[in-house]
């Protein structure tokens, strides 16, 4: 989870008024006065919306955080996980209605890079068009390596994660809540180990792509094919000092770089 920094803007309020899906799918970070824009943030896999907790106050004061809610987790401890990715993707693009009223832009890290890039290319089927996709922590969906380690036992899993770091790994020490939470980081890993498009569909969409320096899973050739899903000359890229949870110790410099690019 990152950690919330105490800052000079004014707190934001975390609830939803919209009703419906959308307070099944979003925790909204609210304002006090209209927003300009809106950042969709989507977790890595075996993570929550509330890993996205503090980032609204480090964003400008006209941006609103939607953080999603994936299933199987937290507040839908209950509810039955997503298929596929598509389908995942699917459902909260069909969420989204009540907040296209403003431009929107995608965050998504590790896994949620992923599902970023295949709500963009909804959106954009209907003319909604992300003002950006900010991949964080994976690299293009098209040079993803195979992989099995959600079909591998308990521990072997676990281990998987652990070389990862982050935040959050502590939880599979303790066997009542590793209970609760491996079946949720054992689906998304069964949602983006099994999702390998090698013909994707590029985007008219600005694509900015983030990695920590060591991170072993991002390439630069991996990360810089996210070039190959814009249009020439619509994509950048940066790397930060860290490995694949370089987001946490870089948050300030990571989210004043993503308030540069959002306008």
């Amino acid at each position: 989870m990152t950690t919330s920094r105490e800052t000079d803007r004014p707190r934001p309020l975390s609830v939803t008024s919209t009703g419906g899906a959308a307070d099944v799918w979003f925790q909204v970070h609210r304002r006090a006065r209209p927003p300009r824009l809106r950042l969709l943030c989507l977790p890595h896999a075996g993570g929550a919306a509330t890993f996205f907790q503090g980032w609204s106050r480090l964003l400008p004061d006209d941006v609103e955080v939607l953080a999603v809610r994936y299933p199987g987790r937290q507040s839908r401890l209950l509810d039955p996980f997503a298929p596929d990715l598509p389908t995942l993707a699917a459902d909260i693009h069909a969420a989204l209605d009540p907040y296209l009223d403003r431009p929107l832009a995608l965050f998504g890290h590790s896994m949620g890079s992923a599902v970023a890039y295949e709500i963009a290319l909804r959106l954009e089927d209907r003319g909604h068009a992300p003002t950006r996709l900010l991949a964080s922590g994976r690299v293009a969906p098209h040079r993803a390596a195979p992989s099995d380690r959600h079909t591998r036992d308990d521990e072997a899993l676990i281990d998987a994660v652990r070389r990862h770091g982050g935040p959050g790994v502590s939880v599979y020490e303790d066997p009542e809540l590793r209970e609760l939470t491996l079946p949720a980081l054992r689906a998304d890993y069964r949602l983006i180990e099994t999702y390998l498009p090698r013909d994707p569909r590029p985007l008219r969409t600005p694509i900015t792509a983030y990695a920590g320096a060591t991170d072993p899973d991002c390439t630069p050739a991996g990360v810089h094919a996210w070039s190959e899903l814009t249009a020439p000359g619509r994509f950048d890229h940066r790397w930060f000092p860290g490995g694949h949870f370089y987001l946490t110790p870089s948050e300030p410099e990571l989210l004043a770089d993503i308030a540069t690019r959002l306008g």
